[in-house]
């Protein structure tokens, strides 16, 4: 990055001395490692301007690391040998409204001598959107973020029963039960009720935090809901991810619960998404809305869609990265588990919203799939590679799905060429590592560093019940 201007210098000293007007003391720097966990190095307010001027010093390891916090090791990465220096992004710098005193900003990471880090998923979303600005693209993206709520331990234990009428689950072999704190049945407006207030802070949090919020609502699953977000460039839109995930769990802290985004919190039961909505335009022309073309789309975005379709497999490596997804990913379940689109269809692994009729901004894709572990930088980067390789490989669509492929037969499913997405971890990591568009565009050490992680949480979870894998990896998101 190399030595900041007098002008960025000034800057973060005037918005030091701001955040210390507001009694902010202190500021939290975060990036997602490729386990999809949100790692932090803090500073005091005071320290800024020196973090904007020289950045703050971490190990590269932790592009390594899995979600237990085990260490493994790729060519490039691993060992106790070298340092990266994290730079706060100040436009992204955010007063926190639910951790009074505290700030927040997203890192970009380089080593030493000013270089980029060629691990940094952050700087590689960039480039991505970079890439597709230059083929005359812009992306607006927005995520769905589900989660489950739990009473918190109180003084270190876990209260006895179900305090309140709420539900008791247990987590075999761990000793965690889960006491929801409500017990309206799914999408109920009595899970509202039942939990106005913690919602109500919610919603506040983020606004204050300048987070639009489009829905925030119960889900399916028990003491489940979920927060949908307004779409914006994609760089932002992973910033926001990460921004909505810890207030929503600095929020819960404050009344007493616990939040999960694991992807699969009780396994057999529904699991926590995170779907990935985008939509294309050139200029200020959505290629969404196309009167005259098939399905309303410009043929650049069949191209563009039809390449995430034929990445899909691997890009559930991305998207879906926790041996916990693939507890998630079952036919059937409005996961989308096969590698097919449809309009309108929940089902499909890749959805074309067409939206209202008066709406000139609701044509848009989702990707439906992925999970809360993915992180949010990598999934956004990877997606937008897959789209533009499908843009200039001349990629199309497949006829559209309708209903529920999994209650196809099996050689009705083969007719349409409806295939199975991976159902594990290590068949999605197996496809990522044969990936040459996606090898080229997140480069050597990054890809490398990915698979090793994979590998590794593959490894580790290979001989366990699927009840203890969503035990081990529950409170890790």
């Amino acid at each position: 990055m190399g030595p900041v201007s007098a002008q960025q210098w000034g800057d973060a000293r005037q918005t030091a001395a701001r955040l210390d007007a507001e009694h902010v003391r202190a500021i939290a720097l975060t990036w997602v490692d490729n386990a999809g966990v949100v790692r932090t190095k803090t500073v005091p307010t005071a320290r800024l301007a020196p973090a904007v001027q020289r950045g703050v010093g971490m190990s590269p390891v932790f592009d390594v690391f899995t979600a237990d916090d085990a260490i493994t090791a790729s060519a490039h990465l691993g060992g106790p040998d070298g340092d990266l220096r994290l730079f706060p992004d100040l436009e992204r710098l955010t007063v926190l409204a639910a951790q009074p005193g505290w700030a927040w900003a997203p890192v970009d990471r380089y080593d030493q001598l000013g270089t980029p880090h060629p691990a940094c998923q952050r700087q590689f979303a960039r480039r991505m959107v970079e890439r597709a600005a230059d083929a005359g693209l812009a992306l607006r993206m927005g995520f769905e973020t589900e989660w489950v709520v739990s009473r918190a331990p109180v003084h270190g234990r876990w209260p006895d029963g179900a305090a309140g009428g709420g539900r008791l689950d247990g987590a075999v072999g761990t000793g965690d039960p889960l006491e929801y704190p409500c017990v309206g049945p799914a999408y109920g407006m009595t899970r509202v009720v039942e939990l106005s207030d913690y919602l109500r802070d919610v919603a506040e949090a983020l606004a204050l935090q300048g987070v639009e919020v489009f829905q925030l609502h119960p889900e399916y699953a028990p003491g489940q809901f979920e927060v949908s977000t307004a779409p914006s460039d994609p760089l932002r839109a992973a910033d926001d991810l990460v921004l909505v995930r810890e207030t929503v769990r600095a929020v819960s802290l404050r009344h007493g619960l616990r939040a999960s985004f694991a992807p699969s919190v009780v396994a057999g039961q529904v699991g926590n998404g995170c779907h990935l909505h985008l939509s294309l335009h050139r200029g200020e022309r959505s290629l969404h809305r196309d009167p005259d073309a098939r399905w309303g789309l410009d043929p650049d975005a069949v191209r563009f869609l039809g390449g995430i379709l034929e990445a899909l497999p691997a890009l559930l490596a991305i998207g879906c990265p926790s041996p916990a997804s693939y507890l998630r990913l079952a036919p059937s379940m409005w996961v989308g588990a096969y590698q097919c689109w449809g309009v309108e269809n929940r089902e499909a692994a890749l959805r074309l919203v067409t939206g209202a009729p008066g709406d000139p901004e609701g044509g848009h894709a989702e990707v439906k799939p992925f999970d809360a572990a993915a992180n949010p930088y990598l999934a956004v980067g990877t997606v937008i590679a897959a789209g533009l390789h499908g843009l200039s490989a001349g990629a199309e669509l497949p006829p559209p799905v309708t209903g529920d492929p999994g209650v196809l037969g099996v050689r009705e499913r083969a007719r349409r060429g409806i295939v199975r997405l991976p159902a594990s971890l290590t068949e999605s990591t197996d496809r990522l590592a044969r990936s040459t568009t996606l090898a080229e565009a997140m480069g050597e050490v990054l890809h490398g560093a990915v698979i090793a992680v994979r590998r590794a949480e593959a490894a580790h979870c290979a001989e366990m019940e699927p009840a203890d894998i969503a035990a081990a990896t529950r409170w890790r998101y």
